[in-house]
C-alpha cells in the first residue's frame, strides 16, 4: 500500500491557553467548538456566573478582538499558535459596582483588572486618589495593619502607584510607603472583599474608568478625534484629552447606530437634533466598535428592567453569603478579641509574676544587706566606743596642754611687757646718745673751726713776722745804728717764741680735748652696741620659743580636728609681738 495514497488525519482537538488576572489555564478543545463552548468552560472553571461582563480577547496584528460566541473558534482570526492564547477580561463595565457585581469572584476579577489599568496608566488617577487606592489594595492583600508584623519596608516589593505619580514628586520609596501605611492603618477591620469593593467604588468615579477609546475622523473636515464607548453611552474627545469629552451621546438619547464600511452614523432619539457621522479606517475596528456599542446598550437596557430569576437567586445567595461571612467575621473578631485579651491577661500575669519574683529577690537581697549592715553597725559602734574613750583621754591631755599654753602665754605676755620696757629704756638711751652725739659733733665742728682759724692766724703771724724781720733788720744796719745789745735781741726772740709757744699749747689742749671726747664717744658707742647685741639675742630666743609654741599649738589643733575635738590655742601673734622689737633694732642699726 502506497504511503502517498494515505490521507493525513486532521487533529480532533487543539490546545488553548487562557490567562485570567490571577491565573493561567490550559484546555484541550474540540475542533468543532464554538466560542461560547470555550467561554462557558472557562467560566465554569473559574466559578463565575455573572458571565455577561466578560469575554475572551485575543490579539490580531496591531489591534485586538473579542472571541465571538456564535462562531467556531478556529474559523475566527485567532492566532495559529499552539496553544492559542486568550485573555479572560471584563468586556463591559457596570454603572454602579456595589449594585451590579454580586459574586465575590466577579468583584475580585474587576478589582485586579482596574488596578492593573491604573498602574499601567490606562486610567488616569490623581496622586491623592492613587495613595488611597493603594491603601485599600494593601488592606485586601495583607489584612489588618499590625505594627509588630508590618515593619518598615514590607511594601518594597509591591507595585502600588503609577510611575507618573512616582516621578511627579521628589519622594523616596520610604516616604511613599509611610503615606500609604498611614491610610492603611485606618482600614482596620475591613475584609478582603470589602476592601476590593471600596477600591472599585473610588475607581468608578475616575473619568477614564470603563472607557474604550478608538481613533476616528469626522466627515468632510477629516478632523482627528477619539471615540469613547462605556456603560453610559458614546463620547467624542479631542486627541490630546481623554478626560473631558467634547460631546456625549447617552444610550437613552440614541435611537440607532449604524455603519456602512468605514462610516458610522449616530441617530439621536430627538429627530430635531443633527445626525452625527464619523469614520474609522479599519474594518476590524469598526466591527469591534459595533460589538461594544451593542453590548453596552443591551446592558444599559437590562439594568432598567426587573432582574431575571437567575440574577435574583444570585443576589439572594450573595446576600446570604455576605451575611454568613459577616457573622463568621464577627465571631472570628470576637474570638480574636477574646484571644488577644487572654494573651494580654497572660502577659500581664507573667509580667506580674516576674515582678513579684523580682520583688522577692530584691527583698531577700535587702534582708541580707540589712543583716550585713547590722553587723557592720555593731562593729562600728564598738569602734566608736573605743574611739570615744580615746578621744576623752586625748581631750584631757588637750585640756592640760591648753592650760600649759595659757600659762606659757601669760609668761610670754610678762616677758613681752619687760622687753617692751627694756626697749623703751633703750630707746630713751638711744635718743639721749643721739642728742649727745649731735651736741658733741657740733662742739667738734666748732673746735675744728677754731683750730682751723688758729692755724690760719698762726700762719699769717709767722709770715708777717718774717716779713717784718726781713724789712727792719737791713734798715738798722744801713743807718749805722748801733747794734742792740745781745740781751735785747734775746728778749725779742724770746718774746716771739713765747707767743708761738702760747699758740702751740692751745692747739695741744684742744687736740687733747677732742681726743678725749672721741674716746668717750667710742666707749659709749661700744657700750650701746653691747646692749644691742644682748637685745638681739633675747629677741632671737623669744622668736624660737614662739615658733616652738606655734608648732605645738598647730599639732595640737590638727590632732583635735582629726578626732572631733578642737581646742583653740592661746598664743601671741608673732607680728604683734616683734613689730616693736624689729623697729627698734632697725633704728639702732642705723645709729
Amino acid at each position: 500500500m502506497s504511503i502517498l495514497g494515505l490521507k493525513k488525519k486532521q487533529p480532533k482537538t487543539f490546545k488553548v491557553k487562557v490567562i485570567t488576572m490571577d491565573a493561567e489555564m490550559e484546555f484541550s478543545c474540540e475542533v468543532k467548538w464554538k466560542g461560547k463552548d470555550l467561554f462557558d468552560l472557562v467560566c465554569r472553571t473559574v466559578g463565575l456566573r455573572e458571565t455577561w461582563f466578560f469575554g475572551l480577547r485575543y490579539t490580531v496584528k496591531d489591534t485586538y478582538a473579542w472571541l465571538k460566541p456564535e462562531k467556531r473558534v478556529l474559523d475566527q482570526e485567532v492566532p495559529k499558535d499552539s496553544p492559542i492564547t486568550f485573555h479572560f477580561l471584563a468586556k463591559f463595565f457596570p454603572e454602579k459596582v456595589e449594585d451590579e457585581l454580586v459574586q465575590e469572584i466577579t468583584q475580585h476579577l474587576f478589582f485586579l483588572q482596574v488596578k492593573k489599568q491604573i498602574l499601567d496608566e490606562e486610567i488616569f488617577c490623581s496622586p491623592e486618589a492613587s495613595v488611597l487606592l493603594a491603601s485599600y489594595a494593601v488592606q485586601a492583600k495583607y489584612g489588618d495593619y499590625d505594627p509588630n508584623f508590618h515593619k518598615p519596608g514590607f511594601l518594597s516589593q509591591d507595585e502600588l502607584l503609577p510611575k507618573r505619580v512616582l516621578m511627579q514628586y521628589q519622594m523616596t520609596a520610604d516616604m511613599w510607603e509611610e503615606k500609604i501605611t498611614a491610610w492603611y492603618a485606618e482600614h482596620r477591620g475591613i475584609a478582603r472583599d470589602e476592601a476590593e469593593m471600596e477600591y472599585l467604588k473610588i475607581a468608578q468615579d475616575l473619568e477614564m474608568y470603563g472607557v474604550s477609546y478608538f481613533a476616528i475622523t469626522q466627515n468632510k473636515r477629516d478632523t482627528d478625534l477619539l471615540l469613547g464607548v462605556d456603560a453610559q453611552g458614546l463620547h467624542i474627545y479631542s486627541p490630546n484629552s481623554k478626560l473631558n469629552p467634547n460631546k456625549s451621546f447617552p444610550w437613552s438619547d440614541i435611537r440607532n447606530i449604524s455603519y456602512s464600511e468605514k462610516e458610522f452614523t449616530i441617530k439621536p432619539l430627538d429627530k430635531k437634533k443633527d445626525v452625527f457621522k464619523f469614520y474609522s479606517s479599519q474594518l476590524r475596528v469598526n466591527k469591534l466598535i459595533l460589538q461594544l456599542c451593542i453590548g453596552n446598550h443591551d446592558l444599559f437596557m437590562r439594568r432598567r428592567k426587573v432582574d431575571s430569576i437567575e440574577v435574583q437567586q444570585m443576589k439572594a445567595q450573595a446576600k446570604e453569603e455576605k451575611a454568613r461571612k459577616k457573622m463568621e467575621r464577627q465571631i472570628l473578631a470576637r474570638e480574636k478579641q477574646m484571644r488577644e485579651e487572654a494573651e494580654r491577661a497572660k502577659e500581664e500575669m507573667e509580667r506580674r509574676l516576674f515582678q513579684l519574683q523580682d520583688e522577692a529577690r530584691l527583698a531577700n537581697e535587702a534582708l541580707l544587706r540589712s543583716e550585713e549592715t547590722a553587723d557592720l553597725l555593731a562593729e562600728k559602734a564598738q569602734i566608736a566606743e573605743e574611739e570615744a574613750k580615746l578621744l576623752a583621754h586625748k581631750a584631757a591631755d588637750a585640756e592640760q596642754e591648753r592650760q600649759r599654753l595659757e600659762v606659757t602665754a601669760m609668761k610670754t605676755k610678762e616677758e613681752k611687757r619687760l622687753m617692751e620696757q627694756k626697749m623703751r629704756e633703750a630707746e630713751q638711751l638711744a635718743v639721749k646718745l643721739v642728742e649727745q652725739s649731735e651736741r658733741r659733733l657740733k662742739e667738734a665742728d666748732h673746735l675744728k673751726q677754731d683750730l682751723t682759724e688758729a692755724k690760719d692766724a698762726e700762719r699769717r703771724a709767722k709770715q708777717k713776722l718774717l716779713e717784718i724781720t726781713k724789712t727792719t733788720y737791713p734798715l738798722i744796719a744801713a743807718y749805722s745804728t748801733p747794734p742792740a745789745p745781745p740781751e735785747a735781741a734775746e728778749f725779742a726772740y724770746e718774746s716771739t717764741s713765747a707767743r708761738l709757744d702760747f699758740k702751740d699749747s692751745d692747739m695741744k689742749r684742744l687736740s687733747m680735748e677732742i681726743e678725749r671726747e672721741r674716746l668717750e664717744y667710742m666707749e659709749k658707742s661700744k657700750h650701746l652696741q653691747d646692749q644691742l647685741k644682748e637685745l638681739k639675742s633675747e629677741i632671737e630666743s623669744l622668736k624660737l620659743e614662739e615658733q616652738q609654741q606655734q608648732q605645738q599649738a598647730g599639732l595640737y589643733s590638727l590632732q583635735s580636728e582629726a578626732r572631733g575635738y578642737v581646742q583653740e590655742p592661746v598664743y601671741i601673734p608673732h607680728s604683734n609681738r616683734n613689730s616693736a622689737y624689729m623697729s627698734q633694732m632697725a633704728f639702732f642699726e642705723e645709729v
